[in-house]
């Protein structure tokens, strides 16, 4: 069994409050949810309006296949075009 997470950084510039941020971040969390079937969730800076860590997990056998979901993942909210992609870390758990 293999545990990719992913630890993604994101700007949202056009956040002037937290309210703000925290919509935005609704919108994102439950698209990729539906369209991956992976655990999101909001993993840190909670106090920042214009800043988010989000922690995105997936659990599988082959390690190529979940980074390239992962990947898939990134992709997919840079092209929603409501935050910008900051710094991307990827960690496999082998178990």
């Amino acid at each position: 069994m293999v545990v990719g997470v992913l630890q993604l950084t994101i700007f949202i510039s056009s956040s002037q409050s937290l309210k703000d941020k925290r919509s935005v971040l609704r919108k994102i969390k439950s698209r990729v949810r539906n369209e991956f079937n992976v655990s999101i969730s909001e993993c840190g800076d909670h106090d920042l309006w214009q800043r988010a860590l989000l922690g995105i997990c997936q659990v599988g056998v082959d390690q190529a296949y979940i980074d390239g979901a992962l990947q898939a993942v990134v992709r997919f909210i840079d092209e929603m075009f409501v935050a910008e992609i900051g710094e991307e870390k990827v960690e496999f758990l082998h178990y």
